[in-house]
């Protein structure tokens, strides 16, 4: 009896923790909902963002992946709606990564955007 006891204990052990461990990412290898924060302006799609902190937010539109940049203590800021492409990455991603290039205006211009622990990189 106390063997069966243990044994049901175990379980719901490795049960609790295989949701906990999946809860995070959704069936992309992506979370949901993540922060950044850019120390410079950056445009993003056709919009430049000013320089501050930001939620950003992996929702789909029909087949399309979207990321939401909403800023985070700005008053009068506007939340900025751009398509991504999702690239499955070999390993799950070790450190956040941002990849910038300068565009003919000078400004920098977000080209992907990683973050630690997910399984894809997003790309604009």
């Amino acid at each position: 009896m106390r063997a069966l006891k243990i044994v049901a204990l175990t379980a719901v052990c490795v049960l609790g923790l295989s949701v906990l461990l999946s809860a995070g990412q959704n069936q992309f290898g992506v979370a949901d909902v993540r922060n950044v924060n850019f120390t410079t302006p950056v445009r993003i799609g056709n919009v430049l963002l000013p320089t501050g902190n930001y939620q950003v937010l992996h929702t789909m539109e029909g087949d399309n992946h979207i990321m939401v940049f909403k800023p985070l203590n700005q008053k009068n800021a506007m939340e900025t709606k751009v398509k991504c492409q999702l690239v499955p990455l070999e390993t799950k991603a070790d450190k956040d990564q941002k990849i910038f290039v300068i565009n003919t205006a000078g400004e920098r211009e977000l080209q992907a955007l990683t973050f630690r622990g997910d399984k894809a990189e997003h790309r604009f």
